[in-house]
């Protein structure tokens, strides 16, 4: 029996996205144009030395050339091609495809909420929203739109579980930050007494613990390359946590080594010794 995951099955299924991927590389900003971008003065001087590359057709229509309009044709461009990639791919690669995804999801809803709560328009936050991490337009106008009652944090919280890939890890959330989750006033306390960027730091624990079992699961050289790379975001993850709590209630000592050390991924180098003591210090010195 052959490890899923191994080199030795990987053509079977795979190699065909393989090879488009073989090709994509082809169409990398090559050295002698990235030494010919340094030479302009202008964007339009920038537009012309790409006109000749891969980028060409994504900026041709744009009569005026912005940075934010050259990164959105190169971040928009990268998504299309993801996108075939994974129409192209079967079990596990799109599982694994889809993974990739789940991170941008969970920045768009935490956008969308933090957005919406500042009051900002729903249209610009939708421009705002990462292409590879978009849903149903219906979906993204159901997350802004949702009214600041029990009714509506509760449709908001069916609405996130039953249309987006990443509603487990909201189910998981609430889960374990309530007893009583299936009740719509305990969603609302829950969301409202919860600071965004908890939410979004329990998300991307949840996210990465996930990730890290699917990787090891496949085995093979998937789970060498993919459980090292996974190891170091938790890692980072774990030492942004802490360093983001500082001159918060979060690194109050009762605190500590209760709900900030539950936002550290059970997975990486430093866990479980290094995280522990990352759980202890008070001030980035320590």
């Amino acid at each position: 029996m052959v490890e899923i995951g191994g080199l030795s099955t990987f053509n079977i299924q795979h190699g065909y996205v393989e090879a488009l991927v073989r090709g994509m590389r082809n169409s990398f900003v090559s050295d002698s144009d990235y030494h010919h971008l340094t030479q302009c003065d202008t964007l339009e001087d920038c537009k012309l030395n790409l006109t000749e590359s891969d980028y060409g057709a994504s900026i041709q229509n744009d009569s005026t050339l912005t940075p934010q309009d050259l990164q959105k044709a190169a971040i928009d461009k990268l998504a299309v091609e993801f996108q075939y990639l994974r129409s192209q791919s079967v079990a596990p690669l799109s599982q694994f495809l889809d993974f990739i995804t789940h991170e941008y999801m969970i920045d768009n809803i935490m956008m969308l909420l933090k957005g919406t709560m500042a009051g900002r328009d729903i249209n610009e936050l939708i421009s705002q929203a990462h292409p590879l991490g978009m849903f149903k337009e219906s979906t993204m106008r159901s997350v802004v739109a949702f009214e600041s009652n029990a009714k509506g944090y509760a449709d908001l919280y069916q609405c996130v579980l039953v249309d987006t890939p990443v509603g487990v890890y909201f189910s998981k959330f609430l889960q374990e930050s309530s007893q009583n989750v299936g009740m719509a006033g305990e969603i609302r306390n829950v969301l409202e007494e919860t600071e965004i960027e908890i939410i979004k730091a329990s998300l991307m624990k949840y996210y990465l613990e996930d990730f890290y079992a699917f990787c090891s699961s496949l085995g093979g050289d998937t789970a060498t390359i993919m459980c090292e790379i996974l190891a170091v975001r938790a890692d980072t993850q774990a030492i942004n946590v802490t360093l983001n709590s500082f001159g918060t209630p979060l690194n109050e000592p009762s605190m500590r080594s209760t709900d900030r050390k539950r936002l550290y991924p059970s997975i990486g180098f430093l866990y479980p010794a290094g995280t522990n003591m990352l759980a202890a210090v008070s001030d980035e010195e320590r």
